[in-house]
């Protein structure tokens, strides 16, 4: 039976550290505070109720299930908070998960924050940095006002380095578009040297904007979820309509008209960077600038699932991944 109580027992005397969800491992008794980022009460097909949570730390996050659960223990904590759970780890579907039977909410105050989080304020204010500088060594006037005009909005700036670049797929921790933009901006330069024919300027300024509109799909300020405009609206859309209103600021700070010709290649970028209809995409890529940013941006993306599942892998035995599902495959964790 699933309990909650008022108060945390002690921790027992080997309890000296923390366990993070990448030193978990099968058949294992735990004992943990993690971060609740997804909770869902559902019924069984006998109407019995259980709990699906998502815990997560620094190093990754995994699935939790609390079977024979109530709306007492479901509304005893929220997504966002920090929960103290107690129940073993097992394999499902080649996925480390726990089966919880004691669940105890915790004081944020008693908490390490640098335990849940990934990247540090001192990590941010380097990467953003970086790609400050990178904007403003545009060379085309129209490009480097765009970018100035996204540096000046403090607002859109403050909610873009906090910003995940997914739920649960990659980087989807606070800042994680940031690093992804940061990354995507390397790889795009080194391609452009490999192919001067593309436009390296316009594919930087595709690289900044492509999954801007996710400062607005997503709520990331306790938990990791869709907001109603993003449910209703998706995060291409809504990155055309910040590119718009970043396009009329541009031309207040140049004093002249945004070429036309400039704008609709931006736009497309942002439309056709997930490549292909059955991913989502409005259109299909249809310019050497669009191609490569959506190659480069799907690069990043599975290199980082790769290296998060080689990372947070209980398998600790073997070289090789436990079998991924979701990809049909298991992935060799060293190439020495």
């Amino acid at each position: 039976m699933v309990r909650v109580y008022p108060f945390l027992p002690p921790l027992g005397p080997d309890k000296m550290s923390k366990r993070f969800v990448n030193q978990l491992v099968e058949r294992e008794n735990v004992d943990e505070i993690f971060l609740v980022i997804e909770k869902q009460l559902r019924a069984n097909r006998s109407g019995n109720l259980y709990l699906q949570l998502r815990l997560a730390d620094r190093t990754g996050s995994l699935t939790a299930m609390m079977w024979n659960a109530n709306e007492r223990v479901s509304q005893s904590f929220e997504s966002g908070d920090y929960l103290r759970v107690q129940g073993a780890s097992q394999f499902y579907n080649g996925q480390l998960q726990l089966i919880l039977t004691k669940v105890f909410s915790v004081d944020p105050g008693t908490v390490d924050e640098s335990d849940f989080v990934v990247l540090g304020p001192s990590e941010v204010e380097t990467l953003f940095g970086g790609l400050s500088d990178r904007l403003r060594r545009l060379e085309n006037a129209h490009l480097r006002s765009l970018a100035e005009a996204f540096l000046m909005d403090e607002i859109l700036v403050e909610r873009f380095l906090k910003a995940p670049a997914g739920i649960k797929n990659h980087h989807a921790f606070q800042g994680g578009l940031l690093q992804h933009v940061v990354s995507l901006m390397g790889v795009a330069d080194r391609v452009a040297d490999q192919y001067p024919r593309l436009n390296r300027d316009l594919l930087v300024l595709g690289v900044l904007f492509h999954d801007l509109g996710k400062v607005d799909e997503l709520s990331y300020e306790r938990d990791m979820s869709y907001t109603t405009a993003g449910q209703l609206l998706g995060h291409v859309m809504l990155g055309v309509e910040i590119l718009e209103k970043k396009l009329r600021q541009a031309e207040g700070l140049s004093g002249e008209p945004f070429p036309e010709s400039l704008a609709y290649h931006l736009k497309h970028l942002i439309l056709s960077h997930h490549g292909e209809y059955e991913y989502g995409s409005p259109k299909l890529p249809m310019t050497p600038e669009a191609m490569a940013l959506h190659l480069i941006d799907n690069l990043d993306a599975k290199l980082h699932q790769f290296f998060q599942l080689i990372d947070e892998d209980a398998n600790a035995e073997s070289p090789w991944t436990t079998y991924q599902p979701s990809l049909g495959r298991k992935i060799l964790k060293s190439s020495g």
